[in-house]
């Protein structure tokens, strides 16, 4: 049983070592380098107190490979589901293949250990060395990203550390259960693309947050938490638009913003301008009626007591963020193993 499962599932299995060897051997000679970059850059603007636009260079610089290899990771588990696990049982059922097998001693229930047990391991070990391998690679680029990209948000949590693994053990069980259900391979793989996406979209937004209580704090406004400041001449205003960025908390998942005003009263958040009540005509925010000074400015501006409120995962809890969240996706994929060997005993024929 175990030859004949090795036998359909080679071709497969070679395609993906294949893929994962030049993406191992690809960062493996090029992550050196971006490391050496980094350090040698962040020595320099640490003497020039500068590395805020060091880490906005850096991070510029390999955004486009950052991404790539971080959606090679994301999209692992998903084709894993696709094409490993919703025609793994599908396709006996279509060519009823699988009666034959049963016919020659081997019970259903040894038949299905067999194919979950060689090609989940393999699915598994495939997301294990390709989240591992990225997450060394990137972890210059993790620590100098843009708060959206931050190793802590919803779009990079997924493609670090050991999470991929209970992705993709999750996603092909799912697969073989959707396809058990529905007993026809492209309905199956749609239906098992479908259901993946909606629960990978949901954990980020309505679980992942919650894991542990976040973190509220009130901060100074500065250079860090927004974007910019605008002058508003006629109402005598210079409107604020607050950055995703906790300061001070480098790599942290801001999960909301407010802009408070000196009575902490809410006046804007993320992609909201904020109007602040300064004097736009002389003073720090527009001295001898030129352009205003971004230092200074702000400087005024807090000591009018505005601040930036912020609802926040810190970058300590990414470990056992980790380790939950795969923990999380372990269970689902127990309960669904259990439901397999459940249907094909008691419902397959």
């Amino acid at each position: 049983m175990i030859w004949l499962t090795w036998r359909q599932f080679r071709g497969s299995a070679a395609m993906m070592a294949a893929l994962l060897l030049t993406l191992t051997v690809t960062l493996v000679l090029t992550g050196p380098d971006l490391a050496s970059r980094y350090s040698t850059g962040l020595a320099a603007c640490v003497r020039d107190d500068s590395c805020v636009r060091f880490y906005d260079r850096f991070f510029d610089q390999y955004e486009l490979p950052f991404v790539a290899v971080s959606l090679v990771v994301l999209l692992l588990p998903a084709l894993v589901g696709l094409f490993w696990g919703a025609p793994l049982i599908t396709r006996e059922l279509e060519a009823g293949t699988h009666l034959l097998v049963w016919n020659q001693s081997v019970t259903r229930g040894r038949w299905l250990a067999v194919k979950l047990g060689l090609i989940g391991l393999t699915a598994v070990a495939a997301a294990c060395v390709c989240g591992l391998v990225v997450t060394w690679w990137s972890g210059p680029l993790d620590r100098s990203a843009i708060p959206e990209l931050a190793v802590m948000a919803p779009l990079v949590f997924g493609a670090r550390g050991i999470t991929p693994m209970g992705y993709a053990a999750f996603a092909f069980v799912l697969g073989v259960s959707v396809g058990m259900l529905v007993r026809r391979t492209l309905p199956a793989m749609a239906l098992t693309l479908a259901a993946f996406v909606a629960i990978q979209v949901a954990m980020p937004l309505l679980v992942r947050p919650h894991l542990m209580p976040p973190v509220t704090s009130t901060f100074e406004i500065s250079e860090a938490n927004t974007r910019g400041i605008g002058i508003d001449g006629d109402t005598g205003a210079a409107h604020i638009m607050l950055r995703a960025a906790v300061p001070g908390q480098t790599g942290a998942w801001a999960l909301s913003h407010e802009l408070l005003d000196p009575s902490g009263r809410r006046i804007a958040g993320i992609g909201e301008e904020g109007p602040v009540r300064v004097s736009t005509t002389s003073g720090a925010c527009r001295p001898a009626g030129g352009p205003p000074n971004m230092g200074t400015c702000l400087a005024e501006i807090n000591s009018l007591g505005y601040r930036q409120r912020a609802t926040y995962q810190p970058l300590e809890r990414f470990w056992p963020f980790q380790w939950i969240e795969t923990g999380i996706y372990a269970l689902l994929t127990a309960g669904l193993t259990w439901f397999c060997f459940w249907w094909v005993r008691r419902r397959l024929s």
